[in-house]
């Protein structure tokens, strides 16, 4: 499994748009699962800042998940920029893998 880890920063008074369009039934979501190599995200928000977030994007394999953004540029681009306006930062934290 390959996972890209990635954190946030919402900004305030935005927090519920965030988790619509980054949660399980959110805009990402919707559009990773176009792919059968998808296998899900987790919306973490942090116990003690409840304006930091993190998802974790699994998928089968890095290949998967690289030729998945090469198809979908454009649209990935666009919620991109719907999420940018929620958020104050955005940073990857890496991809990970695991058997």
């Amino acid at each position: 499994m390959y996972t890209v880890a990635w954190s946030y920063r919402v900004a305030a008074g935005r927090e519920a748009a965030f988790e619509a369009l980054y949660g399980a039934s959110g805009a990402w979501c919707r559009l990773f699962a176009a792919s059968p190599a998808y296998l899900g995200t987790r919306l973490l928000r942090d116990a003690g800042e409840p304006r930091e977030y993190v998802t974790l994007d699994r998928w089968r394999t890095r290949a998967d998940y690289e030729a998945f953004l090469q198809d979908n540029r454009e649209a990935y681009a666009q919620i991109d920029r719907a999420g940018d306006a929620l958020t104050e930062s955005e940073a990857r934290l890496g991809s990970f893998e695991s058997e």
